[in-house]
């Protein structure tokens, strides 16, 4: 009976740690996620801060939209998200939020045409899909 019971702890445990190597590496698509979520971010404030009304805010709009469609089909196609995922996109999203208003409302009210602080708001803007990504492949 021990036998028996050894080689199913063995069977067990490979099984584990070969579905363990399937999430990390199936898991690697939310680092392209974040990481293209905080290029889009960035580019939409350099849309809004640095052309022209109403062609800032549409061209940055639609490269938004467009973004976060693809991505959203991107991320349903996923067969694989590691334990916490949705937790660590809400975090993402709710700094890009936070960031986003920290931004574009001074800039809006007192930086209108500035490049300066567009280009740094930019900058900042696009932190927490970058820095979520750098720690997603740290992983």
């Amino acid at each position: 009976m021990g036998e028996y019971a050894s080689s199913d702890a063995a069977a067990a445990l490979a099984r584990a740690q070969e579905l363990g190597s399937t999430v990390r590496e199936g898991g690697k698509w939310y680092v392209r996620y974040q990481v293209i979520y905080g290029l889009a971010a960035g580019l939409l404030v350099l849309a809004i801060g640095l052309l022209e009304p109403p062609y800032g805010v549409a061209a940055g709009v639609g490269i938004w939209c467009a973004t976060m469609a693809g991505l959203s089909v991107y991320e349903m196609r996923q067969s694989v998200a590691r334990l916490g995922f949705g937790r660590r996109r809400n975090a993402m999203i709710g700094a890009w939020g936070l960031l986003h208003g920290a931004v574009l409302v001074p800039g809006l009210i007192w930086f209108q045409g500035v490049a300066a602080w567009w280009m740094v708001g930019a900058a900042v803007v696009a932190l927490p899909g970058l820095i979520g990504g750098y720690l997603e492949a740290r992983r």
